[in-house]
């Protein structure tokens, strides 16, 4: 929230007032940060033939930008946190972290499904588990960051990240 602040040289009351509550900014917030997300998955994909090419680099490209002194603070956590942190306290935007996560796991099951459709992926490959599991080392993987890892710690986590994808790949 300082950073909101300092950006838009406002006081917290006025940044809420424009959005109508506290609440009411934090739901903007998720909501771009959806929009934003599946925006940065397809154009990054746009740029491979191989699905499961492109989410590997796709890995290694998140891993780089948490360790990018220039980026702001992953996006990611913002989502974890307000899942976490309204649980007890808010209903609806615990709900609304809970359907951006959703999206984005749909995204990647998505992606895997087009991957397992083109013969990259073992036919038995149960793509929303494999959605989920590279869900979840992305939120790993952004919460290591926050432990001030060196560049090549991080690079190397998601090149291990990307690595796990190997095992679902058709052998040819």
């Amino acid at each position: 929230m300082k950073q909101i602040e300092q950006a838009l040289d406002m006081r917290p009351g006025s940044i809420y007032a424009t959005f109508g509550s506290k609440d009411g900014l934090f739901s903007e917030v998720l909501a771009r940060y959806a929009e934003q997300s599946g925006e940065d998955l397809a154009g990054h994909m746009a740029g491979y033939d191989n699905v499961l090419d492109g989410l590997q680099a796709f890995l290694v490209k998140i891993a780089r930008n948490c360790s990018d002194p220039g980026c702001a603070p992953a996006r990611a956590c913002l989502i974890v946190k307000t899942l976490l942190e309204s649980s007890n306290t808010n209903t609806a935007l615990h709900q609304e972290a809970k359907t951006v996560l959703a999206a984005i796991e749909d995204a990647f099951t998505e992606l895997l499904k087009t991957a397992r459709k083109q013969g990259e992926l073992a036919p038995a490959t149960n793509c929303r588990r494999l959605a989920r599991l590279i869900q979840g080392q992305i939120m790993g993987l952004r919460s290591m960051a926050e432990r001030d890892l060196s560049a090549i710690e991080l690079e190397h986590l998601g090149q291990d990240m990307a690595a796990i994808l190997d095992a679902y790949r058709v052998r040819n």
